[in-house]
């Protein structure tokens, strides 16, 4: 009897699996950059894991819930300026002043990212509350900030917290997803859901003025 094979057809991953294995292949994309800088490769740039926004932090989108849940942690109202440090597509500045009423700033390297963006900002009509700035995040003013989010690699926080150090003012909320600030102690740590079941963990942090120095620092309320 002659051997048959039968070819089933695979099945198609869910929204879940995908998004997974997005949030994956970011992770090992940012490993193999780091490891070819600590092997020497030279960069242009002063910091040397930057230079290229896609080299550094490959693009995942955050999902719309978990948008909504950092903006929420932060309590975050009309009264804020809310910097978002990669900001992508743009949909956590876009939120936090169409549904928060806040002034909102997004710190982007990649120039198409920053144009599609802000084409979104303009076609909602917020250009009075929102804008873009194609700019390195590690060089950025941030003193202006009352609140920034932040969803990066921990190596990349790692190299962000002394500026945050350096600039932030009393008072102001940081917020990161899944990956801590290292040597800042978080006032909260939420567990959140997407949209698809995928879980994430959201890290609030809020800086404390220390007078005897003039300088400010990362303390629980």
């Amino acid at each position: 009897m002659p051997f048959i094979r039968v070819h089933r057809p695979a099945a198609r991953p869910t929204d879940s699996q995908r998004t997974g294995v997005a949030r994956c292949a970011a992770a090992l994309l940012l490993g193999l950059a780091l490891a070819e800088t600590l092997a020497g490769q030279q960069s242009a740039s002063p910091h040397p894991l930057i230079g290229n926004s896609n080299w550094l932090s490959p693009y995942v989108p955050t999902p719309m819930r978990v948008v909504e849940k950092m903006l929420e942690l932060a309590e975050v109202t009309s009264a804020d300026v809310v910097y978002d440090l990669g900001s992508g597509d743009g949909r956590i500045v876009i939120m936090a002043a169409q549904k928060f009423g806040a002034r909102t700033v997004g710190v982007e390297l990649d120039e198409k990212l920053v144009e599609e963006s802000s084409a979104q900002i303009a076609g909602r009509g917020l250009e009075d509350r929102a804008r873009i700035l194609r700019a390195d995040m590690f060089t950025t003013d941030l003193r202006p900030a009352t609140v920034v989010t932040i969803y990066q690699l921990g190596v990349v926080n790692q190299r962000l917290r002394p500026v945050l150090e350096r600039q932030l003012r009393g008072g102001t909320r940081v917020v990161t997803l899944d990956f801590p600030l290292a040597g800042w102690q978080p006032v909260k740590v939420v567990p959140v859901q997407s949209e698809n079941g995928v879980a994430y963990t959201l890290y609030e942090y809020v800086v404390c003025a220390l007078p005897a120095r003039g300088t400010t620092g990362p303390v629980g309320r």
